[in-house]
């Protein structure tokens, strides 16, 4: 099943109209309506995020995607991390500037140890 159509079934689910999904979840009608349709088949994390929160669904559940498996990543990812990610997607914090911080902190290590 697509992203917009699980979204389109727990919108009804909850006895939500297309309007008042979209304006609890400040994502636009039309951009809403475009990914029930199908038309919109890569909403960006933050729409999925704030529909799923809506939604009362996790963004797993939402996206039908399963989490992650601990034994999948070279690194432990705890409940703490994944709450600092969501954290930065519902602060509206893009890819490209989580990027450009962890960067900056990267160089800020290396200009300490040196």
């Amino acid at each position: 099943m697509l992203v917009g159509e699980r979204i389109k079934k727990l919108r009804l689910q909850k006895n939500y109209s297309i309007t008042e999904l979209a304006n609890q979840s400040n994502v636009s009608k039309s951009y809403l309506s475009y990914i029930e349709r199908g038309i919109q088949e890569n909403p960006s994390l933050q729409v999925l995020m704030r529909l799923a929160n809506t939604l009362c669904v996790s963004l797993e559940e939402l996206t039908g995607i399963p989490p992650i498996e601990q034994d999948h990543v070279d690194f432990p990812l705890d409940n703490e991390w994944l709450d600092l990610i969501d954290e930065a997607v519902r602060s509206g914090i893009s890819k490209e500037e989580f990027s450009l911080y962890i960067d900056l902190l990267k160089y800020r290590k290396k200009a300490i140890k040196e």
